[in-house]
């Protein structure tokens, strides 16, 4: 097996930075901002991975690692102890509403489907909902806006609310959505990291894609329809597996750590 170059890591790293620099300068984040974070991270990555025998890199191979000197690295730890932590995922409270409203019983119909539910009262009600699907923490009628706007809820004449999709999507560059934006982003490049750098009888994980250079561009219409149909039943028996095999900390008499599973699929078109 060759070894990869510098010089084709670099060229390789410049492929998938340019779309995320996109979206930093649609947001107005300069170069500089961004040359602080990855000096960051920089750090936080050599000095949390790169130890030995389990513990923390220390200053000086840190600084080796990363080509800063050991004053940065320290200036650079500092202002990492003191920076809120970074979820390692992020799943909307809208899209944890909506999935416990087409896959919990307790709120579907006798068909099956997601039923009909009043705001508030006893039974069936979208505020029992939230609470089901752990978003106590959010006001019902902050949620609810978010969901009418993005045509995934319908408030009937009644005042009931009515269920019309099953995914939450925002459809501007707001604070959820760029959100969501880095957990994918993240999650793809995790699931890379790891099978670059795996070792032993360490499991490969799924990376899979299908991709022609060959198509002419009147077809990318058909194909997003095609896409969108296939995929969207794909990750509907995923939820439904997920939700079967899912437990809650006080369901679990061991005390075992949960772990985070899932999949993502997302069209291709340059």
């Amino acid at each position: 097996m060759a070894l990869a170059s510098t010089d084709q890591v670099l060229r390789s790293t410049h492929q998938w930075l340019k779309p995320l620099v996109h979206v930093l300068l649609r947001c107005g984040i300069t170069w500089r901002e961004f040359a602080e974070l990855a000096k960051s991270t920089y750090v936080e990555v050599a000095t949390d991975n790169f130890g030995k025998r389990g513990r923390p890199t220390n200053v000086s191979r840190t600084a080796i690692l990363t080509g800063l000197v050991r004053r940065d690295v320290r200036k650079q730890r500092d202002i990492l102890s003191k920076a809120p932590n970074t979820s390692s995922g992020y799943v909307t409270k809208a899209s944890l509403v909506l999935s416990a409203w087409h896959l919990n019983p307790d709120f579907l119909d006798k068909r099956g489907r997601p039923a009909i539910l009043r705001m508030s009262g006893e039974g069936k009600t979208f505020d029992a909902l939230i609470a089901q699907a752990g978003g106590s923490d959010v006001r019902p009628s902050t949620l609810l806006k978010e969901l009418v706007s993005a045509g995934a809820v319908r408030v009937r004449p009644d005042g009931r609310l009515q269920a019309l999709k099953r995914d939450y999507i925002p459809h501007a560059m707001d604070e959820q959505l760029i959100r969501l934006w880095g957990t994918v982003v993240a999650d793809v490049a995790t699931t890379y990291v790891h099978n670059l750098t795996r070792t032993g009888k360490a499991t490969k994980r799924l990376e899979r894609s299908a991709v022609s250079d060959r198509m002419p561009p009147d077809v990318a219409p058909e194909f997003a329809q095609m896409l969108e149909k296939e995929a969207q039943s794909f990750l509907e028996r995923v939820d439904q597996w997920l939700t079967d095999h899912e437990t809650r900390p006080d369901d679990d008499p061991t005390g075992r750590q949960a772990v985070r599973l899932g999949v993502g699929l997302y069209q291709i078109q340059d």
